[in-house]
């Protein structure tokens, strides 16, 4: 039987057969799989501790003939037990789970096990603001998406300008000037920092 070690995180998991649940997990090297675990929601299951949700988890699994494979052996390697501790928290990751499980294909690139990660880790500290983890996790998800817009120049190449307003032309994934625009130039030095931003933490430091 082949079988690997990973990392991963849960991103969903259905209860199947009797004690048997399937689940599905982004990981650090392997992209998104799927595995059964076969008598996990058994009292005594040994796999259990090692797939809580909010985790990042050491796995071994069995290569299935099909799409699914055989998880064997989890350990527990984080857990991000403050998250669900706040409601708002718990709704925020899960809000997470689901974005980033509709946004990645079978073999997403290991950016986004990372960028998951740290946004998991960022939610799950209580100094950190909520909505502003949930801002920088959207732009890198962006970037990773190469939709990040032009942060510099408008579409006739003039460079943004403080004297000036903006509006998004999002045909052209770029900002326009207008006399009554939503956006400032230091609106548009807060995206620059945050798709810069290699770490949520970053962007709470910004007053």
């Amino acid at each position: 039987m082949r079988r690997y070690t990973t990392k991963g995180i849960v991103l969903n998991r259905t209860d199947y057969a009797e004690a048997d649940r399937i689940l599905s997990f982004l990981t650090s090297d392997h992209g998104k799989v799927r595995a059964i675990a076969k008598g996990v929601r058994k009292s005594k299951s040994k796999l259990a501790g090692g797939i809580e949700l909010f985790s990042v988890s050491d796995l071994t699994l069995i290569i299935g003939r099909g799409e699914i494979n055989t998880l064997i052996s989890s350990r527990l390697v984080r857990h991000y037990g403050n998250i669900v501790k706040n409601i708002e928290r718990t709704g925020s990751a899960y809000e997470l789970l689901k974005t980033i499980n509709k946004a990645t294909e079978d073999e997403p690139e290991a950016a986004y096990f990372k960028l998951l990660d740290q946004s998991l880790a960022a939610l799950d500290d209580p100094a950190l603001d909520i909505n502003l983890t949930k801002l920088w996790f959207d732009m890198q998800l962006l970037k990773l998406a190469g939709h990040i817009p032009n942060l510099h120049t408008n579409s006739t190449g003039a460079k943004l300008v403080n004297s000036k307003t903006y509006n998004v032309n999002l045909e052209q994934m770029c900002f326009e000037p207008t006399s009554r625009g939503q956006l400032t130039v230091n609106h548009i030095k807060f995206m620059r920092l945050g798709f810069r931003a290699r770490r949520p933490q970053t962007i709470h430091r910004v007053n």
